[in-house]
This record gives structure tokens, sequence and C-alpha cells, in this order.
């Protein structure tokens, strides 16, 4: 691939780590090379008109792909036209960096015989490896496992990847019913009953079958996707905790970062022992949980956030930061949560925020409001929106 070429974006309101200062910014060969202050717009430069220039967005934890590659109930995908169609989603919400979140955990069926939750990682993992070799993403692609302890095969489909895989991070999760995000079993019947359609009968014979594999599977469960996490190199990461004791077993198996804890005695438990904490966009925006679990924006309030995710709606990113920054009046610090934030969580030193010598990675904003409306964004210096 040819080298990115030279570029100048000139009269932006640059949004950096700590201010934001009018300039022009220029890059070369993908990385930044020069910043300067000042609202001059020099011969062959592109004249921002006073739009905000910010760091291109990090999204750890979206589990969007699965929304292609099931489009609906029963639906399947070609795994390589998904991933494209999801990469053109998240490239046109300013997200440059993506952490595919694919789940690893299968039941190969419920006890009223009916298959769930099907084997997919593997595959899919391949498809995107096959599409960034050949240069045919614009953002770039990581690998996310979601883990999931409540299954028959986490552990078997852990196995299955090696260093080659590129797996950046491991999460564990646990959606059993009665527990964590499902702690309230009517909300985990009206999640799965108004996204999948089955009868109440149905629902019981799923809710009893899975706590069956949580008490058979759960303890064994876990120490396998955290020795298979360590293996691979990978970030691990909590999901849902919910109480001061599910904190401090998170951080006992030495978690890097926690994704929705889903009360404020967990954020602040995580706050003291000086682990990040990442919350929903679309939390942030619908003014709390769907799950009914607590708001992401009283976390931000508090000092509680470390990073944003979109988790199920890429466009929520970005309208999610822009939410936090009215609810703070600190669009910089609004904007690191899905910048450096993310960057800091998962190791990356070449990216997350505007400074000479990392990737040109950069979003063009028009703000109005809690409105943004994205007119550029570039991905190690190539425009790809």
């Amino acid at each position: 691939m040819r080298p990115a070429p030279e570029r100048t974006l000139a009269n932006a309101e640059i949004v950096l780590e700590e201010t934001v200062m009018r300039g022009r910014v220029t890059i070369a060969g993908g990385t930044i090379v020069d910043i300067v202050e000042g609202g001059h717009v020099p011969p062959g430069a592109e004249d921002c008109g006073g739009q905000f220039l910010m760091p291109g967005l990090i999204e750890l934890h979206t589990d969007n792909l699965e929304r292609h590659l099931m489009p609906r109930p029963g639906v399947t995908w070609p795994g390589q036209a998904a991933v494209l169609a999801h990469d053109g989603e998240v490239t046109a919400a300013g997200i440059t960096t993506v952490f595919d979140a694919v789940r690893c955990g299968s039941m190969r069926q419920t006890s009223s015989g009916g298959k769930d939750y099907a084997r997919y990682a593997r595959g899919i993992v391949d498809d995107i490896k096959t599409l960034r070799r050949l240069g045919l993403t614009r953002a770039d692609h990581r690998i996310h496992l979601r883990a999931e302890v409540c299954s028959e095969t986490v552990v078997e489909e852990l196995a299955e990847f090696d260093g080659e895989d590129g797996v950046a991070i491991v999460s564990i999760m646990d959606h059993t019913p009665g527990q964590r995000q499902f702690a309230d079993i009517a909300k985990f019947r009206q999640y799965h009953q108004g996204k999948y359609r089955i009868s109440d009968a149905e629902m019981d014979a799923h809710i009893v079958f899975t706590q069956g594999l949580y008490e058979q599977y759960g303890a064994e469960h876990e120490t396998g996707i955290v020795g298979h996490a360590r293996r691979l190199g990978a970030v691990l990461a909590s999901h849902d905790d919910t109480t001061p004791a599910h904190v401090a077993r998170s951080v006992a198996l030495s978690v890097d970062f926690a994704e929705f804890p889903t009360t404020l005695q967990a954020a602040e438990a995580y706050r003291e022992h000086g682990v990040p904490v990442m919350m929903g966009a679309p939390n942030v925006l619908r003014g709390g949980s769907h799950s009914g679990n607590v708001s992401a924006g009283l976390l931000a309030e508090r000092g509680l956030l470390d990073v944003l995710s979109s988790d199920y709606a890429p466009s929520s990113l970005l309208m999610g930061v822009m939410r936090v920054a009215e609810i703070t009046g600190d669009l910089p610090g609004a904007v690191r949560l899905a910048t450096a934030g993310p960057a800091v969580a998962t190791g990356l030193t070449d990216r997350g925020t505007i400074r000479v010598g990392l990737r040109a990675d950069m979003l063009r904003v028009l703000r109005h409001g809690e409105t943004a409306a994205i007119s550029g964004v570039w991905a190690e210096g190539r425009q790809v929106g």
C-alpha cells in the first residue's frame, strides 16, 4: 500500500489531551508531523472552517458485527460481507480502531431440544484476518473474544486460537439469568423474548437450562478463560460486575479493565483498586441502562468513568462523548473517554491523542450542542470517510 499523502488540516478547533486550540495539523506517511497554533490557512491546506479536529475513536467492545452476521433471528449472512458492512458502519461513525467483540461459548441445545448460540468465532476471525491482509478494511480491526462462562464449549473454542490470531482482549462474560446484568429475571425475559420471540414455556426452559450450565461449568470455565487469556497475551476484562464481591474476585484475577459494572458500588470499588471502568454510550444517551442498571451519566458526574463503548450502536460513541461533555463541561475529558482512555486500557501507545509522532487517526466534526456531524475521517493519514 502506498504511503498516505501529506495533508494539512487548518483553521480547526483541535481537541488536545487537556485543552482545545485553534490551529492546524500536518500529516505525512500516516503520522502527525506538525501541530501549529493559529487560524492561518497556508496555501494548499484544507480549511476546516473552525470545525473540531479530534483523535479517531477507539472502540473496545462492540457486538455490532454480530448484528451483521445475523441481521434477523435465524438469518445468517456471509462472514466477509458482514465484516465489510460492519467496517463501513464503524468508520462512518468515526471509529478508526475497533476491537470486534466475537463470542466464544456455544450451547449445543436447550433443554427443550432447540439449538441455541451456534459456534462462529474461529471462522469470523479468519474472515477478519483475510480482509485485513488484503487491505480491504478502513478501520484497524482487532480481536476481542467475549468468553461466555455460561456455555458448554467456551474453553475448547478458546483453545482454537493462538498467537498468530492477534487476540487483544478476552472478557469474562456471565449472562446467567438471575445474576449480574440480568439480576432481575423479568428484565432477562423481556430482553430475550423481545429479541428471539420465544414463548413463555420456551423461556422457562431456557432459564433452567442456562442456570444449570452455570452450576456445572462456572468455576471451571472461569479458570480456563483466564488461562487462555494469559496464553494469548491478551488484556483481560471483567463484565457486568454487580457487587463488591464480584469486584474483589475480578481484581484477584488481575483484570485490566472493567466492562459495564451494573451498580455504583461496583464502579466505586473498581476506582479504589485503580482499575479503569468502561460504560456504554447508549446508556449515556438514554439516561440509563436498558437492563435497569446504573446510569453511565451518573458515573461520569462522579468521575468514575474512564472509557466509553458504543456497545450495540456504533453511532452512539461520538454522541455519547458529546453528551458527557454537556454533563461535565469538559470536552477534552469527554473525548478522552473514547480515545486516550481505551488506548491506555489496552496498551496502545501509538494513538489516542493528537500529538506529533502518533498515528494520524482523526475526525473532523461539526458540533451543535449534543449533536455531532462528521465531515471527515482519517485512518493512518488516509481519508476513509
